[in-house]
């Protein structure tokens, strides 16, 4: 029976183990993703929730620290009482966080796996449930499980986990991720990847119209709405998604310039090469570097999410042309590269170069 018991132990430490060195390592390689997840959370929360704003990058960074070296730990053995109970502790917070997420979807994709693995809201939930199966698994079998190091032993694995962790870290957000699991990869056509196949199914939307009678207002459908009925007053339509449709992989790549027109296919069917230069949020963009725009030799756009305002402050600061910067949605600028300033070379629409500025 006890050895029956270790082998369930063995097993459950190890899948929960992988599932958290998968989770880890695949935001240890985009720590800024995992950054503006968390962001993104607490801008959707609201309230007080956005004053811990400027503890994003930190606070992603000691949840991937948290996971790998919990992986770790619960593979190698490492400290098999501890990391049950902490294992325990994390999920009796994500659980139930995600499933408030899953509620009120405040996010769309829940970033626990990065861009690597997409889920739902609902489906983390369930992988949590599962995990937290396994958990229980463990707490109730640890006492079968045999150790396999000596104390220094294990100290030193997990210190190593955590150092190699944060290096690995610092080392990409001086850089940039060593695999990019976004559409604005490397070799990618992004006109390619902004198209609609002729068979993709659109959106497809519950359409209802609100008519008033007697002072009462009454919800109809397009089949029973009252067309010919003079007694009722049309008050407002409404329209709820019910099913997501097809969405291209690059469905928001637009790229203004300072006049507001649209430079999006200029730079995109353009036969010579054209660098854009990415600085999403222009108050925390890093000026060191800016001086290496001058050997850019091919045509060289500056683009922003920032508001005209700001870009004219900065041009002042910087002694940058104006008249060379673009507007994008932020969102899509952090998306396209991990770095501010980040720079994409393009050639037909195609990206042929990628890096960070501070690296040129």
């Amino acid at each position: 029976m006890k050895k029956t018991l270790n082998i369930i132990s063995h097993i459950a430490r190890t899948l929960l183990g992988i599932v958290f060195i998968f989770s880890g390592v695949v935001k240890m390689i985009d720590p800024l993703g995992t950054t503006y997840k968390i962001e993104d959370y607490l801008k959707a929360f609201g309230g007080f929730f956005t004053e811990f704003l400027p503890l994003s990058e930190a606070a992603a960074m000691c949840l991937i620290v948290i996971e790998v070296t919990l992986g770790v730990c619960m593979v190698l053995h490492v400290k098999t009482n501890w990391t049950a109970w902490l294992s325990f502790a994390f999920y009796c917070v994500m659980t139930p966080l995600t499933l408030y997420i899953a509620l009120t979807n405040p996010v769309s994709d829940c970033g626990c796996f990065g861009d690597a693995v997409i889920l739902t809201n609902w489906q983390t939930f369930w992988k949590n449930i599962m995990l937290m199966l396994l958990v229980v698994i463990l707490l109730i079998t640890k006492k079968y499980t045999r150790p396999m190091w000596t104390s220094p032993v294990e100290a030193g694995i997990a210190i190593i986990s955590i150092g190699c962790t944060l290096g690995f870290m610092f080392w990409t957000l001086n850089h940039l991720p060593i695999k990019d699991f976004r559409p604005y990869k490397i070799g990618n056509n992004i006109p390619e990847l902004m198209e609609y196949p002729e068979d993709a199914e659109p959106d497809q939307y519950a359409i209802t119209f609100v008519y008033q009678k007697d002072g009462e207002e009454q919800e109809f459908t397009l089949e029973n709405y009252p067309k010919n009925d003079s007694s009722w007053t049309f008050v407002r339509q409404k329209s709820e998604l019910i099913k997501k449709g097809y969405e291209p992989p690059i469905h928001d790549f637009e790229l203004m310039s300072m006049e507001y027109e649209d430079m999006t296919y200029d730079i995109l069917e353009s036969e010579d090469m054209v660098t854009l230069v990415i600085m999403y949020d222009l108050a925390k963009t890093d000026r060191k570097h800016l001086d290496k725009l001058d050997a850019i030799d091919e045509p060289c756009y500056y683009v922003t999410g920032s508001g005209e305002a700001d870009i004219e402050a900065f041009c002042q600061e910087t002694g940058l042309e104006m008249s060379r910067f673009l507007s994008c949605d932020p969102v899509t600028l952090k998306t396209i590269v991990r770095a501010n300033p980040g720079v994409i070379v393009l050639q037909n629409g195609t990206i042929i170069d990628k890096y960070n500025l501070k690296n040129r």
